[in-house]
């Protein structure tokens, strides 16, 4: 059985074997097309864009791989996901997205070039953009309890020290 478009464009993308220069030169050329489709797209973003992988790749200009590449990259942000796993360039497939996933989804992937569009401005204004940016930030924080000591005062505020309070061991 032939590799899956998304075994091929993993193989193609994250290849162990391929010199830095020519991967380089594809995630560059990929970031500009995916770049362009996702300008299109937020041009209507409550039109849910459908077809084959291969019409979508022809509806984008890009070829068959970039878009196993998009597909890919927006499946987390569907409000129905697509079946990447077995797809084929005849597979139906669809675009229709949940707006504030994929614009956290941008942030999370540190894809500036991408939550930057300025098609967002018609979809969120500032402050919303601004609040979905902070959620998405503070989602990936990993706080660290305060460290309590035997000599600190004891967090449950009775006043004792915490090694002769709440810090006794049994």
């Amino acid at each position: 059985m032939a590799a899956t478009l998304l075994k091929q464009w993993q193989d193609m993308a994250y290849s162990e074997t391929a010199d830095r220069g020519s991967l380089q030169k594809l995630w560059q050329d990929y970031f500009l097309k995916e770049k362009n489709i996702y300008a299109e797209l937020l041009q209507n973003p409550d039109t849910v864009v459908k077809g084959t992988v291969k019409e979508l790749a022809e509806k984008f200009n890009v070829d068959i791989m970039t878009m196993t590449g998009f597909l890919d990259g927006i499946d987390d942000s569907l409000k129905e996901p697509n079946p990447i796993e077995t797809m084929d360039e005849d597979t139906e497939v669809n675009l229709g997205f949940d707006k504030e996933l994929l614009y956290k989804h941008m942030v999370r992937a540190d894809a500036d070039w991408l939550y930057q569009l300025e098609q967002w401005d018609d979809i969120f204004d500032e402050e919303k953009r601004k609040a979905l940016y902070k959620e998405q930030k503070s989602s990936t924080t990993i706080r660290k309890e305060e460290k309590v000591y035997p000599n600190d005062p004891c967090p449950c505020g009775s006043g004792k020290k915490y090694k002769k309070c709440c810090g006794k061991s049994a």
